[in-house]
This record gives structure tokens, sequence and C-alpha cells, in this order.
């Protein structure tokens, strides 16, 4: 909910999303909670945020939600919305 960055679902954080800069070098990610063991989130404050919890995309629609089955149209998606073409770094094997 606003003002938190990330994807909520209600008040828990389904995705986070993150920039961090340092020594004129910057670096972004995200972390989207696909089958995610959410009992560790327990045990500290996730994202700094009290009272606010975390779920998952398995927890949300009740059945295992692979990262496998998510990468694919999660890319398409994001070159569909960013105008751009993704290229791997990792060679072949």
């Amino acid at each position: 909910p606003p003002p938190y960055t990330g994807v909520w679902m209600g008040d828990s954080k389904l995705c986070a999303i993150g920039v961090h800069c340092r020594n004129h070098i910057t670096s972004h990610g995200l972390a989207l909670n696909c089958c995610t063991d959410l009992t560790w989130f327990e045990h500290i404050v996730p994202c700094g945020l009290e009272g606010k919890g975390v779920t998952s995309l398995s927890h949300e629609l009740g059945h295992h939600v692979a990262v496998s089955h998510v990468l694919q149209p999660f890319l398409d998606s994001f070159q569909e919305v960013f105008d751009c073409t993704l290229v791997s770094s990792e060679g072949p094997g």
C-alpha cells in the first residue's frame, strides 16, 4: 500500500523492489516470492516495516507456483512494458 514500494496483496508484500547506489555504482533488483518458505519471515521485520506481512504466489493462489513457471512470462512482460530486448550473459550449458 502507498507509500511503500513493491507489489502488495493487502498488507502483505508479494514482491520487493530495490535500488542501491554506492561509489558511483547503481544496482537494482526485485524479489518475487513464488514458493518461498514464509516461516522465515516470522523471525524478522521484513523490509523494516512493522505490522506488515509477506506473502507468495503459492500462498495466494493456493497451489505450488515454481519459479520456472513464472520466469518466462515475467521476462516477456518486462520486455513488453519497457520496450526492450533482454540479453543473457550466460553462455551455453
